[in-house]
């Protein structure tokens, strides 16, 4: 589903999947039978990206697009010691942990959860900062950021603790820093069944045990 996401977000199409793996958060249950009538009747929801900003160590630039979130992960034994700042003030000097994740709200469900971050209603108007394995501040657990947040991470000792960054699927390695920020300028359209809308699926999932 992210692949079609991605392959289509500047056609202006919208896209309604159709579960038939078995993980499908963004997907409709799979039935043929009175299609064009579950279409007419689904629900759209509109989609902004993140937008992420890659430096590498050899200089260049790498750009990507994330619906569920921008990540960054240690590249060997080493845990990652990254800086993080949010609109030009610094928030965390020094973080040790496997990495750090920004997520969006309809990402907030997936690595983001796993990695115990907040899940996020779709209207709330913001993203989920959320370490990964954090050794210092050890008891550091996460922000919620306002959407229109511009977050800059710093990966330090890159000699010895190399950092990729990864944007859904895009992956960029031995990273130096990382800029990151919702893309207004970019959306798609997704539809939903009317009687399992994402609102509603999101909503729910805060109270699974």
């Amino acid at each position: 589903m992210l692949e079609t996401l991605h392959r289509f977000v500047l056609a202006g199409i919208p896209i309604f999947g159709m579960h038939r793996g078995s993980v499908g958060f963004l997907m409709n249950p799979y039935r043929l039978e009175d299609l064009e009538e579950r279409l007419a009747a689904s629900q759209p929801v509109q989609l902004h990206p993140l937008e992420m900003i890659a430096c590498q160590e050899d200089g260049s630039t790498e750009r990507g697009i994330a619906f569920n979130e921008v990540s960054l992960l240690r590249e060997t034994r080493q845990a990652a010691k990254l800086r993080i700042t949010v609109d030009g003030v610094v928030r965390v000097a020094e973080l040790m942990a496997d990495g750090v994740l920004l997520a969006t709200p309809v990402g907030s469900t997936a690595y983001n959860l796993s990695a115990h971050g907040p899940i996020i209603p779709l209207g709330a108007g913001v993203l989920a900062l959320t370490p990964i394995c954090a050794f210092r501040p050890r008891r550091w657990r996460g922000a919620l950021l306002p959407h229109g947040a511009q977050v800059h991470i710093d990966a330090l000792e890159t000699d010895k603790r190399p950092v990729a960054a990864v944007a859904d699927f895009t992956e960029v390695r031995d990273v130096t820093s990382v800029q990151i920020h919702e893309s207004l300028d970019v959306a798609i359209t997704v539809l939903f069944d009317a009687d399992a809308n994402l609102e509603e699926r999101v909503l729910k999932e805060q109270f699974l045990s």
